[in-house]
């Protein structure tokens, strides 16, 4: 089929060119290259909501950890003065003037509910934060090579048939017993057993991807069991070790909360330690703040931290980065 060239208005050579042929070119990918932590990035920011919880939590956390350093907080300032307990805002602020520290009253040793409750929040963050820390990088890491090898797997299930069929708060309820109940103490009684059950939910997991083709291929090929779990297995798993945290870390300090409660928990002026002595005032009219002022901020918190922990688990499946 021949062409007429002149309706175009270009000449031959302006219409044809030669193409230099080159091997490195031909193979260059044109794709944008993918970076896995930015496309999370990208969908967790994507949603409004996440921003304005991260917001929130950003607030929380500076009020836990900067707003005590920025004050001097004397829990027995006021135990002498009489008239300084169980005050209302307005009557604390009428004694002792308009201030942050005073707007939500005064407790049963006249020291300011306000000031407590972040003295408070920040060891039970801290509690939540370390624990977490602990049990899921023993547990991941176990259980990534329970799940792959056989021989681990029959050990550890029975360790696992034993252990964890005892209920996790009489565990620790009997640690806290047996040692004074102070800050390492109860990170002890949150570990020693903790991670158990991470690592079998990661054992589970694994086992469901241990023998796909790449795996078997790593395997045939000399790469170590402990290689291949972490190469090969952890990394697909990204996902699933974000979900199970978001529940993890909230879930510390739901434990420390109720076992101050029934009166086992920390010596340390904890959220959980000021519920358990605000009891009283749950039901005493005029001191009530005394008692939902730390229920309402250890809910925010714990509710605050699993939603970003959820969120972030989300946007780290690769499915979502589409």
């Amino acid at each position: 089929m021949q062409y007429d060239l002149d309706k175009f208005g270009l000449s031959e050579e302006e219409l044809f060119s030669r193409i230099d042929h080159n091997d490195a070119d031909s193979e260059r990918i044109a794709a944008p290259r993918y970076s896995y932590w930015r496309s999370v990035f990208r969908v967790f920011f994507k949603k409004k909501i996440n921003i304005v919880i991260l917001v929130l939590l950003g607030i929380l956390v500076a009020f836990a950890y900067i707003y005590p350093m920025l004050t001097e907080y004397d829990r027995f300032a006021n135990l002498l003065n009489s008239t300084a307990k169980h005050l209302s805002p307005s009557a604390a602020i009428e004694q002792f003037g308009l201030s942050i520290h005073w707007i939500l009253g005064t407790g049963a040793s006249g020291q300011s509910t306000f000031d407590s409750i972040w003295t408070g929040s920040r060891i039970s963050i801290s509690l939540a934060f370390m624990c977490g820390l602990i049990n899921m990088t023993v547990g991941v890491l176990i259980g990534a090579v329970w799940g792959f090898s056989k021989k681990v797997d029959i050990f550890m299930t029975e360790v696992y048939n034993i252990l964890g069929n005892i209920p996790y708060i009489l565990f620790i309820s009997v640690m806290v017993m047996l040692f004074s109940a102070s800050f390492w103490t109860m990170v002890l009684a949150f570990t020693v057993t903790g991670w158990l059950g991470i690592a079998y939910f990661i054992r589970t997991q694994v086992v469901i991807i241990r023998d796909r083709e790449y795996n078997l291929a790593s395997k045939c090929l000399g790469t170590s069991t402990v290689k291949i779990a972490m190469k090969n297995i952890l990394p697909f798993m990204t996902s699933v070790i974000v979900t199970l945290l978001a529940t993890e870390i909230p879930s510390y300090i739901s434990y420390e909360v109720f076992l101050a409660y029934i009166g086992v928990g920390l010596t340390d002026m904890s959220l959980g330690r000021m519920i358990y002595e605000a009891e009283v005032a749950m039901v005493t009219p005029g001191w009530e703040l005394e008692f939902w002022s730390p229920v309402a901020v250890a809910s925010i918190i714990t509710i605050v931290l699993y939603v970003v922990g959820q969120n972030l688990g989300d946007a780290s499946d690769p499915r979502t980065h589409m």
